[in-house]
């Protein structure tokens, strides 16, 4: 039966005389088990067959071979044998090929526009086509999983309460980065987004507490946050609550800061004169204050309510910091302490007032004053008095070695100003900085830059041939 298809498929299709030599010559594996001489006999169903049979099966083979081989590469095209063995171009049965069409998922038909797929709706990464805009999603109300109540539902961000032992853990550092950068925006931002509840009223009593431990500046500092604080993020009753606290706490924190009352009733003062406190505040308190450091304290405010009605500004008690005030009213204010150290004489409370200024950058300015101070005085005492200030300030580390440096050249370079007012700046000048350099306040190289005055030799008759003489 095989034998009779392969006849058929040959007649229909005409092996060329090439076919013929290449199948005689292959080394395929198939050739060589039929590879025979011409005169061989082999037994086939039990007959004989010539060598012009061996040679028509060999054929035969070679062309079923090539027809696999070409099914296989064209699966797409349908090409399979018939039942009689005829080739049917474009069959719908599937080949025999494990390449077939179900296994292989490219197409090869050429159908298709070459659009993306699902219109570019799809893909890794995509969340729909380019300009699709999504509608909300109705509700069924059919639907058996839907709930009522769960749809008018209202879903919001909630923040626990703080606690009473987290309070001053979470706010204090707040209030010490206030310290560093004084934007009270940031403060009342960070305060909103935490839940005081109660502990509310506790925020000015703890600013307060941590301001009278620091700076001048930063007690101002503090002021200006109440201010702005009250009625955005703290009511005027939450402020009066918190002062009624630190009139109470006032012996626990005397000992700390032993100016507590002083400085507690200045806070009072200028809490009433921002109309943070009422004016009737302070008058609740008369003839109710058992603690002497209390009315201590309102004593202290109400002097200071006293006086800002005579032309006192409260609102400048604190001072400002040294960054924050300009050139001119830092200069002021180091003439300012400079005299009071020539009445008082006392060197412990001209240090303090130096460093209450708060400006270390700004001391060359103080030596450069003091020392001009000496050079416009005409008594001995200003001379001393400077000298022992300048050594104190200078051994305490009050004022560094590179302030005193600047302070000291400043004065070389405006010397010869300093000389048309005063004609004896120059000797004054060698004798201050050579009195300095005794005392260690400055070394031997800023000594010796010490600009001196030129003297003219004065040349009498008798000596000017001997002038000429040397000349030559």
């Amino acid at each position: 039966m095989m034998a009779a298809d392969c006849e058929a498929w040959l007649n229909s299709n005409p092996v060329d005389a090439e076919d013929l030599s290449d199948s005689v010559s292959s080394g395929e594996e198939g050739d060589r088990k039929w590879s025979v001489s011409s005169k061989t006999v082999t037994e086939v169903n039990g007959g004989c067959v010539a060598s012009s049979s061996i040679q028509e099966a060999r054929l035969k083979a070679k062309a079923k071979r090539k027809l696999r081989k070409n099914s296989s590469r064209d699966s797409g095209r349908g090409d399979s044998l018939s039942d009689n063995g005829d080739v049917l171009k474009g069959s719908a049965a599937a080949p025999t090929s494990p390449k077939s069409k179900l296994m292989d998922r490219k197409t090869r038909l050429g159908k298709g526009r070459g659009l993306p797929k699902k219109g570019g709706a799809g893909g890794k990464g995509v969340w729909g086509r380019s300009g699709e805009l999504y509608e909300p999603v109705k509700v069924d109300e059919k639907d058996p999983n839907f709930d009522e109540d769960q749809e008018n539902c209202v879903y919001e961000t909630v923040v626990p309460p703080l606690e009473e032992s987290d309070f001053e853990k979470t706010v204090a550092p707040i209030v010490q980065e206030y310290f560093e950068h004084g934007d009270t925006n940031e403060v009342a931002e960070l305060l909103s987004e935490l839940n005081l509840g109660p502990m509310r009223s506790e925020v000015p009593s703890l600013a307060v507490s941590l301001a009278l431990e620091a700076k001048a500046s930063h007690r101002e500092l503090t002021s200006r946050l109440l201010a702005d604080l009250c009625g955005s993020v703290l009511s005027h009753r939450d402020m009066e609550k918190s002062f009624d606290k630190l009139l109470v706490e006032l012996p626990d924190l005397v000992l700390d800061t032993p100016g507590a009352p002083q400085l507690v009733g200045q806070f009072i003062a200028r809490a009433v004169n921002d109309q943070i406190l009422s004016k009737t505040y302070i008058d609740g308190y008369r003839g109710k204050v058992d603690c002497e450091y209390a009315r201590a304290a309102l004593d202290r405010a109400v002097v200071l309510l006293k006086m800002s009605k005579g032309g006192l500004r409260i609102d400048g008690q604190w001072s400002i910091g040294g960054g924050q005030r300009s050139v001119t009213q830092l200069i002021k204010e180091v003439n300012l302490l400079l005299k009071e150290y020539i009445l008082s004489g006392d060197l412990k409370e001209a240090e303090r007032c130096l460093r209450d200024l708060e400006v270390p950058h700004f001391h060359h300015e103080f030596v450069y004053e003091a020392i001009v101070m000496v050079l416009e005085s005409k008594g001995e005492k200003m001379f001393k008095m400077i000298l022992q200030l300048l050594k104190s300030l200078s051994v305490s580390s009050i004022i560094t070695v590179d302030q005193i440096r600047r302070g000291y050249e400043r004065v070389y370079m405006d010397i010869a100003e300093i000389n048309i007012d005063v004609p004896r700046a120059y000797y004054l000048l060698e004798q201050f900085v050579e009195k300095s350099f005794n005392m260690e306040i400055v070394g031997m190289k800023l000594r010796d830059k010490c600009p001196r005055r030129s003297r003219k030799r004065l040349v009498s008759e008798g000596d000017g041939e001997v002038v000429e003489m040397e000349r030559f």
